[in-house]
């Protein structure tokens, strides 16, 4: 018998949780799997928490307030019990019935991920234009290997999650931590319905954050075991960039030129000063990763209550 975890963050959405615990339910059912649905409420100002209260089986977690979307997943993540986690949409756009494909696929392939992908999505022209960008900007910087990295519809290994804390909007970037981590990733192609009921929580501060996060991956990608290989190049780049000037400034001076009337000093200065700023600056970065990687983080939310 599968044992599968459904993690549904969900943010006023009381139009759809009724309808999305049915058919998730049915869908597990007819499977035979052993399961448990995980609804987190982020705060909702609706009647979501008192619909979900309403649910059976399900376990409902509550915030205090809106952390977002990250902060719900990683809620879910911690509470699940089961071999298999599912993450979903709360909207109904993704479909509970690709979920015995999604089980298939990653126990044919032996992979620890397999993602979603929104092939024929269902949304307005300016909400794929935007998702499209960030595609091709994902790519370059870190190159998860999967085609849409926001299409909430995934199956995980449970044991993806034991070391692994998302904050911010990094929910869209798991697989590409993951894949940090050694994980095997794989995609299928998944049904995309369009929204019936309710408001879409997209905006453009979403985006900014989520190509802000996009960077803060690629660093650690790059960088998060040495961070004074970034920026100890950086400074002695800088470093490298006042002897050059100093150089000028000597030829320049011993040619019989005035110091006053040429900036050449003060880029030396300038160079050589931020150079050495650079790479103490990476020292302390090394230092700090290290206490990192032996403390554990704090989570950034707070949870109300817990109902089952």
């Amino acid at each position: 018998m599968k044992k599968i975890s459904i993690i549904v963050p969900v943010y006023n959405e009381e139009a759809n949780v009724e309808k999305l615990h049915s058919e998730i339910k049915s869908v597990c059912e007819a499977q035979r799997y052993l399961y448990e649905i995980i609804f987190v409420d982020d705060g909702s100002s609706d009647a979501t928490f008192k619909i979900l209260k309403s649910l059976s089986p399900v376990i409902v977690i509550r915030f205090r307030k809106n952390f977002g979307q990250t902060a719900a997943m990683d809620a879910g993540f911690k509470k699940a019990r089961y071999d298999y986690i599912i993450t979903m949409d709360g909207d109904g756009q993704n479909d509970p019935n690709d979920i015995p494909k999604l089980i298939e696929h990653l126990e044919e392939t032996e992979c620890d991920v397999v993602s979603g992908w929104r092939k024929h999505r269902k949304d307005t022209f300016m909400k794929k234009f935007i998702s499209r960008g960030a595609n091709v900007l994902r790519k370059v910087l870190i190159n998860d290997g999967i085609h849409d990295s926001g299409c909430s519809l995934k199956l995980y290994r449970k044991d993806c999650f034991e070391r692994l804390t998302i904050y911010g909007e990094m929910h869209r970037f798991i697989p590409a931590l993951l894949k940090i981590q050694g994980f095997k990733i794989s995609e299928i192609v998944v049904n995309h319905r369009p929204r019936t009921a309710g408001k879409t929580k997209y905006n453009m501060s979403r985006t900014i954050k989520g190509f802000i996060d996009m960077l803060s991956v690629w660093f650690w990608n790059k960088y998060a075991v040495r961070p004074l290989h970034l920026l100890g190049g950086i400074g002695f780049f800088f470093i490298f960039l006042s002897i050059v000037s100093g150089s000028i400034t000597l030829l320049y001076y011993f040619q019989g030129g005035k110091m006053a009337s040429t900036p050449l000093p003060l880029m030396t200065a300038f160079f050589f000063l931020g150079g050495i700023q650079f790479f103490i600056s990476g020292l302390l970065a090394d230092i700090m990763v290290k206490d990192y990687y032996e403390t554990t983080k704090n989570r950034p939310y707070i949870i109300k209550e817990v109902f089952e």
